[in-house]
């Protein structure tokens, strides 16, 4: 009988943020598969849990995979866990879950502390709609892609940024999107948790100098709703073929201008403009 995948939440910082069941679950599995076997080893020492582990992160996720769900198609249990939050989420994870799907593998989730749900709690933006970007590429190109195919989302967007790429990231955000409300929200449920709620323009002008340290989540504000234009009615759209006509234009012409103009089509508004 196939064993079971427990996709487990692990603290991004506070280990009293651990829930009693995922300790129950890591306590309980045949195994663990670990992003960092060094980081996963304090916590297991802090419950006092000793478990075998495998390594699992992102060079070496498609041959461990492969490793991993064959001792589970063998019968043994796995607890997946990242080095903080929930795995799967900007994490190799999302590949091992969907070896397991693809091979028919129960998975359950065993849900725990969230950096992207936990920033958007406490940035000051609105929070009932928003959209999670991941990390920015490095790749400059890649990067101003990226952005600008945000520029128009009404959504508020949540960034992951490592310190020494934030200064130049804030810089970015500022010349893609002009002035609009970020928060920075650094050392998640650490000793030293942050909120800075700030601008993208005074961001970008007093700290992009690499001041601003630690495991950082970036709130961004969505693009502002656009106003509603009023609609043309037919007498506007004569009225623009009348003025066409008045400059010049045969109202054949005109009326095929103002039709592409207002979409009203030619042969009603050559009509009432010949009337």
């Amino acid at each position: 009988m196939a064993g079971i995948l427990y996709v487990t939440g692990t603290p991004i910082g506070n280990l009293s943020d651990l829930s009693p069941r995922a300790a129950q679950v890591l306590g309980e599995v045949d195994f663990i598969a670990a992003e960092d076997t060094r980081v996963t080893l304090k916590l297991l020492n802090h419950l006092g849990i000793k478990k075998p582990m495998v390594s699992y992160f992102e060079h070496n996720k498609r041959e461990r995979g492969e490793i991993i769900c064959a001792r589970i198609e063998q019968g043994e249990t796995c607890a997946i866990v990242t080095d903080a939050g929930m795995p799967c989420v900007s994490d190799p994870g999302e590949d091992l879950v969907r070896l397991c799907a693809e091979r028919g593998i129960q998975t359950v989730v065993v849900p725990g502390p969230s950096a992207v749900i936990a920033a958007l709690a406490v940035s000051g933006l609105p929070t009932g709609r928003f959209t999670f970007e991941g990390f920015l590429s490095v790749n400059k190109k890649s990067r101003s892609a990226h952005l600008q195919s945000l520029v128009r989302e009404r959504r508020t967007m949540i960034f992951y940024e490592a310190p020494h790429k934030l200064p130049a990231t804030l810089r970015d955000l500022y010349a893609a999107f002009g002035d609009r409300r970020l928060s920075i929200v650094r050392e998640l449920t650490k000793v030293h948790e942050e909120v800075i709620r700030t601008t993208t323009r005074q961001a970008a002008a007093t700290l992009a100098d690499g001041s601003v340290r630690g495991e950082i989540v970036l709130v961004l504000e969505g693009a502002p709703e656009e106003p509603e234009q009023e609609a043309c009615t037919l007498a506007d759209a004569v009225a623009l073929a009348r003025q066409l006509t008045e400059n010049g234009k045969k109202a054949t012409d005109a009326a095929k201008e103002a039709a592409a103009a207002t979409g009203f089509k030619k042969n009603e508004i050559y009509k009432e403009l010949m009337a």
